[in-house]
């Protein structure tokens, strides 16, 4: 996965990412409205050209477009900017070529329904298609843990060993304490407990553990530097028992 996630956006909204990146990404785009604005407009646009019906292209299409490709100057890097005085002088601020990004896709997309090609959206089907959460929350072999957490909160577990995915569910759940985070685990049938992600500081949230879940017994939080660890450091404030899961 690309270190700055800003970049996966084209590649989430035409399918192109694995499913951890793609449980990655989403935990990101939970966060950040430039990245929703840009996923949605990619969507739009993919799906009206979905809608189009392709019709044979004149003769000389073909031959022209790729005739263009060749031409084509490709843009200089994007550098980041460090002082007022090594800003960008070509007048486009920083920033845009992220934001044409989506325009660019768009229009590539546009050229293959030009030569006749047939694309299909796979969000254009009837049904929506599911984010990695929802595969696992919508399984016909969906298991769940729920704990109440007293004042820290509530807080479900549902594992489908079919998809070997967990995904935690958190209502009003309290903030780490300052300079600390919550990190999940996956506790093995050998008691060894393998670390899963970290959760975001949020109190109603929805996260896909990292790592393969069919054969966990259980699922742990517990409170960690900012970072997380290798290992617990702390016993965990929660632990679901996947071997009571209904």
């Amino acid at each position: 996965m690309s270190d700055d996630p800003h970049k996966l956006t084209g590649a989430y909204a035409v399918d192109a990412l694995d499913d951890l990146e793609r449980a990655r990404f989403e935990q990101h785009l939970s966060g950040c409205e430039d990245c929703r604005a840009e996923v949605a407009e990619l969507r739009e646009t993919a799906a009206l050209l979905a809608e189009t019906v392709a019709t044979p292209p004149p003769a000389s299409l073909r031959d022209s477009v790729l005739a263009g490709i060749s031409q084509i100057r490709p843009l200089p890097p994007e550098l980041p900017a460090s002082s007022p005085q090594d800003a960008p002088r070509t007048g486009a601020p920083a920033g845009a070529g992220r934001r044409w990004m989506p325009l660019l896709v768009a229009a590539a997309l546009a050229v293959l329904v030009g030569v006749g090609a047939m694309i299909v959206a796979p969000w254009a089907d009837d049904e929506p298609r599911l984010t990695a959460a929802e595969q696992v929350l919508r399984a016909a072999d969906a298991e769940h843990v729920f704990l109440d957490l007293g004042e820290a909160g509530r807080a479900t577990v549902t594992r489908s060993k079919s998809q070997d995915r967990a995904v935690i569910t958190t209502e009003d759940m309290v903030s780490a304490p300052e300079g600390k985070a919550y990190e999940l685990w996956f506790q093995t049938p050998e008691d060894d407990m393998v670390p899963a992600g970290m959760m975001p500081d949020s109190a109603d949230q929805t996260v896909v553990l990292d790592g393969p879940a069919a054969e966990a017994v259980a699922v742990g939080i517990t409170i960690e530097p900012e970072g997380g660890s290798p290992e617990p450091t702390t016993e965990p404030i929660a632990l679901f028992d996947l071997t009571e899961a209904t």
